[in-house]
């Protein structure tokens, strides 16, 4: 860029600034999700009831990125005094005009390795002082806000690692950030996304200093020796075991200096025989002094979580009429489809909850926690059960379809442990709710959640192990199926058929397969791949040589046999087997499956996704529409059945609650008291993203990220404003 460039750059920047500076209500979108209370609301009214109907785009930004096979934006923009600033499917940085959507500049991370996704970003200011804190792979970054260019004093030139203050186990794991952090005062307050198998790194909170990029302080999530919560471990946890991080998103209440940050399971998510205990503060609601991270009180919702129940969302920070007076209360959805409504000073539940005993697991080496938390109010927002009176009722085809495999797995009330059975989960791992979070209408004390209504199998698959977690190989090759049964066959299958589009229990195609890979990649091209990741596939920078040398030999059938007289062989296995040894895990499972009946329909009752209204202040559901549609089946007079669906609501002061999220890759708009449907928009990729909405100079915009790339929908790379005429 030259510098009459650079100089334009900044010129339209500082115009902006001195001409739109919008500081009443909502009028900007300042943070991620709206404000630090994380409550999707909206004072601004200028779109309402009446006139949402004239709904146009009225600006449409085409990123550029080139497009990988499901690529997605995630990405809840903010806009600040006129500047929109989001990322991008490869997360690049951006600075928009919000009126007109013009690039103002762009910073681009230069990753050498798969992006993931980014969900937000977050923003700091000191007088002139403007930075733009985010995060692109393990990388945390500071920029400055007018001119997109990374601020030199902190870190190492703009940047620094989101594994700082994480120990040496950490260094080489896999570590990003979904979610972005939240500012407070001169700190970053950030979580992080890890790996949920048994390599995982811990999932410790940090708060890095917005001037240096140096951490201030951390909570360990596994708590140390002499910590609160070390006795719901096994001795030496923390040095073992991986997780019970708050990849989800962080709120804070500025004026009592406190942020709440939910946390998810412990590594390795279904099996957690080496972490016998409640396993404090995983799956736990922490509220913390945002000043030093010391523990003020907590509250877990699952006890020794083997579900992967993480906590899917920041809790909203509201107000509620509770026993005739206001009460600052913390509201947390969850998976399960309950909401948590905590006293926002002491952690104790408004409404009652009642611990129920589960039933026991029958996994070698396993005791699943005896009881579990079930909030007795509100009432639970997503079905609890799949029995056979759940079973979709489209066709008849359809029904027999399900019922001959339902018929050979678990199923039933919540908590039934993973088996080599196979175990139905309902609501599947994705909700309930997920990431898009909660929508809390300051005016009426309604909290406003779309859920997934969709059921999941999985089966757990013993490996090969002896009793104490060893592994006693005969061959390369037999390491190398460990390696991939424990780290590859999730997504590959366990045959390497990967996830084929159409057939049982997958219809997304998300994960190629990998037989006759010698016909499809080098050995350079793996290793890479192995080494950098790619689409949803995380790097595995913690294999060492000989690790990725194993696997490739089970990849590429080759080395079955080793010269049992070489030494020099057996060296090298005895030394690997220690490596492998040390996760001690005597299980993997089948991945992540959606249950389809052979249609590729949800194999439950409709409605398959909907959008739910709940009065917090009585701890009551007003009302529950569908959310999205398969016209399809609409035009068989077939009711509305609701789509899966990722990405948040709005609630606005004009009596809206505005969201995408839906498979059918539409944004609508619904009547807030009564749930009907006034205007929906067809998208060029699905908007599965939380929109930002914002007035510049007395006009109102809806804005939301079209990149689709979900449930096998095609990817996009747009960024869409709506408004009136």
């Amino acid at each position: 860029m030259t510098i009459k460039n650079r100089v334009i750059i900044i010129g339209i920047c500082v115009s902006i600034f001195k001409c739109i500076n919008n500081e009443n209500g909502f009028a900007d979108w300042k943070t991620y999700q709206g404000d630090f209370g994380r409550n999707q609301y909206s004072s601004l009214t200028q779109v309402n009831k009446e006139n949402v109907h004239e709904l146009a785009p009225l600006w449409i930004y085409k990123t550029g990125d080139s497009l990988r096979n499901n690529s997605q934006i995630q990405c809840n923009p903010i806009i600040i005094n006129g500047i929109l600033y989001a990322t991008t499917p490869n997360l690049k940085l951006i600075a928009l005009n919000a009126a007109t959507g013009k690039l103002i500049w762009e910073f681009d991370p230069g990753l050498d390795f798969s992006p993931h996704v980014n969900r937000g970003v977050s923003y700091w200011e000191s007088k002139n002082d403007k930075r733009i804190l985010y995060t692109a792979g393990s990388l945390l970054f500071a920029i400055d806000a007018l001119t997109g260019k990374p601020v030199g004093s902190f870190g190492a030139s703009g940047v620094t690692s989101l594994k700082a203050g994480l120990g040496v186990r950490a260094a080489d794991l896999f570590v990003i950030a979904t979610s972005p952090g939240v500012v407070y005062n001169d700190l970053l307050i950030i979580g992080t996304r890890v790996s949920e198998n048994a390599d995982a790194a811990p999932g410790y909170v940090r708060a890095f200093n917005i001037f240096t990029g140096k951490v201030e302080w951390v909570f360990h999530t596994i708590p140390k020796p002499g910590e609160y919560g070390y006795s719901t471990w096994p001795k030496n946890a923390y040095n073992q075991i991986g997780g019970a991080n708050a990849w989800a998103g962080i709120s804070l209440d500025k004026k009592r200096g406190v942020v709440y940050i939910p946390t998810g399971s412990a590594s390795f998510d279904f099996w957690g025989g080496n972490r016998l205990g409640k396993n404090l503060f995983a799956n736990s609601i922490i509220a913390l002094d945002a000043s030093t991270g010391k523990r003020i009180w907590h509250y877990q919702t699952v006890h020794h979580d083997i579900w992967d129940r993480d906590l899917p969302a920041p809790p909203n920070l509201i107000s509620v009429k509770h026993n005739n007076k206001m009460v600052d209360a913390v509201a947390q959805i969850t998976k399960s489809g309950y909401v948590f409504l905590l006293n926002r000073d002491t952690g104790e539940p408004l409404f009652p909850v009642e611990e129920r005993k589960v039933m026991k697991s029958d996994l070698i080496g396993e005791e699943a926690w005896e009881t579990q938390p079930f909030p007795l109010k509100p009432p639970p927002f997503s079905r609890q059960r799949f029995t056979e009176n759940e079973i979709t009722n489209i066709s008849e085809e359809s029904y027999e379809y399900v019922k001959s495999i339902l018929d050979t797995i678990r199923t039933g009330e919540q908590f039934i442990p993973p088996s080599i059975q196979g175990t139905m989960y309902f609501p599947g791992f994705d909700g309930g709710a997920e990431w898009g979070g909660a929508s809390f209408d300051i005016e009426t004390g309604v909290l406003y959640v779309n859920a997934n209504e969709m059921p999941w199998i999985q089966h757990m698959v013993p490996l090969d192990l002896n009793n104490n977690g060893s592994v006693k190989p005969k061959t390369v090759y037999d390491v190398g199926k460990r390696i991939y049964r424990a780290n590859c066959a999730i997504c590959h299958g366990q045959e390497l058929q990967g996830d084929i589009k159409g057939t049982f229990p997958h219809t997304t195609g998300t994960y190629p397969s990998l037989k006759n890979l010698d016909k499809k990649l080098s050995r350079e091209e793996t290793i890479k791949i192995i080494e950098k990741g790619k689409g949803f596939m995380p790097s595995y920078t913690q294999f060492s040589k000989d690790k990725k040398s194993a696997l490739l030999a089970f990849l590429y059938n080759e080395n079955p046999s080793i010269d049992s007289n070489n030494s020099n062989n057996d060296s090298w296995l005895e030394n690997l087997s220690k490596e492998l040894s040390e996760f001690k895990i005597p299980y993997t499972h089948t991945g992540y499956n959606r249950f389809y009946d052979q249609n590729g329909y949800p194999a439950v009752k409709p409605p398959w996704g909907t959008l739910n209204a709940i009065d917090l202040n009585k701890g009551e559901i007003l009302w529950q529409v569908p959310l999205g549609e398969f016209t399809e089946l609409t035009e068989k007079s077939i009711p509305k059945t609701g789509t899966e669906n990722y990405g948040g609501p709005v609630t606005t002061a004009g009596g809206l609650i505005f969201i995408a999220a839906s498979k059918d890759e539409h944004i609508r708009a619904f009547d807030k008291d009564s749930g009907e449907e006034l205007w929906k928009y067809k998208l060029p990729a699905g908007g599965y993203a939380t929109p930002s909405i914002y007035e510049i100079d007395n006009k109102q915009y809806i804005v939301i990220a079209c990149g689709g790339g979900k449930m096998g929908t095609k990817p996009g790379d747009y960024y869409i404003s709506f408004g009136l005429p």
